[in-house]
């Protein structure tokens, strides 16, 4: 099992002697794919990552995510600071805890959530609420349910005289326990220390052959512990996928639930359709977002832009009062006032300054563009740093690569240049400077300079016909 390092942040209040452990050993079949289960991506991001980000949000910052023993796609996105427990086969979510003991003993004092890495809806707001009915019935389990209109395939909670009573699997359910609508969610918290005991006790026989964790709340009444229920107003808190139309459905939610949160704060969308932005962005008030517009990562827009249509931004900075069309941004931050597309590419590493216009067909990459620099179309920059007000015509080209590496270019203030300018990398030109339209630059260029480096044109009378190379159009 690795070893856990507490990760103190700063801003985030701790819940006192609570762990969390996170079932995710379930692979892709029905999924019809090649990574396991959990790495599946609502909105761009993998359904655990949902579930971490939602553990760590509530404060709980020691967690043991379960995964199978060739899960290595899995282990890739657990940080570093969760301790791993492998299970080798799949005998049931009680067996996949039982995976997780050692992770137990070494929290033993305190309280446990239990949560799984294909239920990417379970909150915060969830978990705090969950934990709150938990402490206060002094609870040995605590499950989290929730009302569904069809709850097909989950497990139903039974009631006598309104009060929660025990749990059914479908499997083993009547005809009419199976009418019943309020469901498990699959999310427990237990202490700890009964947690283990419980464990000791469950047994396999069942329809499934399997080991259920839900077999703990009778466990607990057998003992006279105290157990407990929150009920989710939300229904949706419990939603996962086990195939590919699952999944589009879980994005279609997850989309829209986005989609209104960010109207709700001001951001001006007009129509939905093709808009996709990932939970983690945010955007400031009075911007628009318009049509085929894909907003992923950590993405963070200021006030009043313009962004779209059929526009991709991936973990980029965006300043205030920003237009880009048609366009995709990579990893890249752009300044207040700058004027982005149509058909234009930043790629990782890009800076724009305030007041930049980057237009058609141009692509920069790994630079720094100064303040109300111009680059109107068809040209490349990359790895370069350029200073403010510099004006690039058509065609110019940074040669920053000989073939083995990559080198830089310099360009000072207010530079001009001139269409179908080769830069060929490392050369620096100095500020005001101007090249010829057509020159290659190999050397330095002085500040105010103007170079040429382009052979003097030669016209020679009547060539075309002499060579037979004039064909009159008929």
């Amino acid at each position: 099992m690795r070893q856990f390092y507490p990760n103190h942040q700063k801003g985030r209040v701790s819940l006192q002697d609570v762990c969390a452990i996170i079932l995710a050993a379930g692979d892709g079949k029905r999924m019809k794919s090649k990574s396991s289960k959990v790495l599946c991506e609502v909105l761009f991001k993998p359904m655990l990552k949902w579930v971490l980000d939602s553990c760590f949000a509530s404060g709980i910052e020691t967690v043991c995510t379960v995964v199978s023993d060739h899960a290595k796609d899995v282990l890739a996105i657990v940080p570093e600071n969760c301790a791993i427990a492998v299970q080798k086969e799949r005998r049931g979510t009680g067996h996949a805890v039982m995976m997780a003991r050692e992770f137990l003993e070494s929290n033993v004092d305190g309280d446990v959530l239990l949560l799984y890495g294909d239920t990417p809806f379970v909150d915060e707001e969830t978990i705090r609420a969950a934990y709150e009915v938990h402490r206060a019935g002094g609870n040995a389990v605590t499950v989290v349910t929730a009302d569904l209109e069809q709850p097909r395939g989950y497990g139903r909670i039974l009631r006598q005289d309104g009060k929660f009573s025990a749990i059914v699997e479908e499997k083993d359910a009547t005809e009419e326990q199976r009418a019943i609508r309020e469901i498990n969610s699959g999310i427990y918290w237990f202490r700890t220390a009964f947690l283990l005991e419980a464990l000791n006790r469950i047994t396999c026989d069942n329809a499934a052959g399997e080991y259920y964790i839900t077999d703990t709340v009778a466990i607990a009444k057998g003992m006279g512990q105290p157990v407990g229920v929150y009920r989710s107003p939300r229904a949706d808190v419990v939603l996962g996928a086990n195939d590919r139309k699952g999944l589009h459905q879980l994005n279609e939610t997850a989309r829209m639930r986005v989609l209104e949160k960010l109207m709700d704060l001001g951001v001006d969308i007009p129509f939905t359709d093709g808009v996709v932005i990932s939970p983690d962005a945010v955007i400031g008030a009075d911007t628009r977002i318009l049509p085929g517009t894909v907003i992923k990562g950590k993405t963070r827009i200021g006030e009043g832009c313009e962004i779209g249509p059929n526009t991709e931004l991936n973990n980029c900075r965006i300043g205030e009062g920003v237009r880009v069309h048609s366009s995709l941004l990579e990893d890249s931050t752009v300044g207040d006032g700058a004027r982005i597309g149509p058909f234009a590419h930043l790629r990782p590493g890009t800076t724009l300054q305030a007041g930049v216009k980057v237009g058609n067909f141009v692509e920069v990459k790994n630079s720094v563009v100064g303040e109300k620099t111009s680059i109107a179309h068809l040209t490349y920059i990359g790895d370069s740093d350029v200073g403010a007000g510099v004006n690039f015509g058509c065609g110019v080209v940074t040669a920053n690569y000989d073939g083995a590496k990559k080198h830089r270019t310099v360009v000072g203030d207010g530079a001009f240049i001139c269409c179908n300018t080769n830069l060929i990398a490392p050369v620096t030109l100095g500020e005001g400077c101007i090249t010829g339209a057509g020159t290659t630059v190999t050397d330095d260029v002085p500040p105010y300079a103007l170079a040429i480096g382009r052979q003097r044109q030669e016209n020679k009378e009547n060539w075309a016909k002499e060579k037979g190379k004039y064909r009159k159009k008929q």
